[in-house]
């Protein structure tokens, strides 16, 4: 089954998942959800983070993979280090939401060929940490819908990375009253300036983010694609190497 993410305001299908009673914006701490800790960004330093450099046929991303998501961390450092992501392509991408990349059927697929189904066998339980969020750069886990999994366990293999839009305090109320999710001081900082896919929060594990590249990800993210969200021309990921 399509591994996808729901917009909710623009109904743009990515990943399943769906929305939930309304509720007003509020600027008190989130709840965790299973697998999270109290952690926040300020004790993740990037230097002292597990690093990767994404080389793609439209430039390099360099993405840190966070401590406190540990199995995902651990996840996709052994696979860049199996050469899994060599070859693969970002298969769908949106402009102002994401770029989405893993799966291995893309590596042989024809040109048009839907993707989005291919994985490695196996899933990753959910590490929800409140401090790691979908803001711009978020490198975060795809996963199949709620309605076959309840526990919202992350695709072994596929990622996407948010390029994200800037929303104002009104348009995160809307996305508050139709999700039911509350927002951090913190995080409507970030969506109201760089930007974001708030509407995923607490839906999808966050792992990691951009660190440099993000001129990269806007150019994947801005190309001509077709009607599933393919680009036209391939963008492959040439190969991922681990910098630490």
């Amino acid at each position: 089954m399509k591994k996808a993410i729901v917009y909710c305001i623009a109904l743009i299908t990515i990943v399943f998942t769906s929305c939930s009673s309304p509720k007003k914006v509020k600027t008190e701490e989130a709840s965790a959800t299973t697998g999270a800790t109290e952690k926040t960004t300020k004790t993740n330093n990037t230097q002292e983070m597990t690093k990767v450099l994404l080389k793609t046929t439209l430039g390099d991303i360099t993405i840190a993979l966070y401590n406190d998501t540990p199995a995902h961390r651990d996840n996709f450092h052994k696979l860049v280090n199996d050469k899994f992501y060599d070859g693969v392509l970002f298969h769908r991408i949106i402009k102002g939401f994401m770029i989405q990349g893993g799966d291995p059927d893309s590596k042989t697929a024809k040109a048009g060929q839907r993707l989005g189904s291919g994985d490695v066998g196996y899933t990753i339980p959910a590490e929800f940490v409140p401090a790691h969020f979908h803001k711009r750069g978020a490198v975060c886990a795809a996963r199949m819908g709620d309605n076959v999994n309840p526990q919202k366990a992350s695709s072994g293999c596929q990622f996407y990375i948010v390029d994200g839009t800037v929303y104002d305090n009104d348009k995160l109320n809307m996305i508050a009253q139709r999700t039911g999710k509350t927002f951090t001081p913190e995080q409507i900082q970030a969506y109201t300036t760089v930007g974001g896919a708030p509407f995923l929060d607490g839906d999808y594990t966050v792992f990691g983010e951009v660190i440099k590249g993000m001129e990269v990800v806007d150019k994947i993210a801005a190309q001509q694609k077709d009607g599933a969200d393919r680009p036209l021309e391939d963008i492959k990921i040439i190969s991922a190497t681990m910098l630490r």
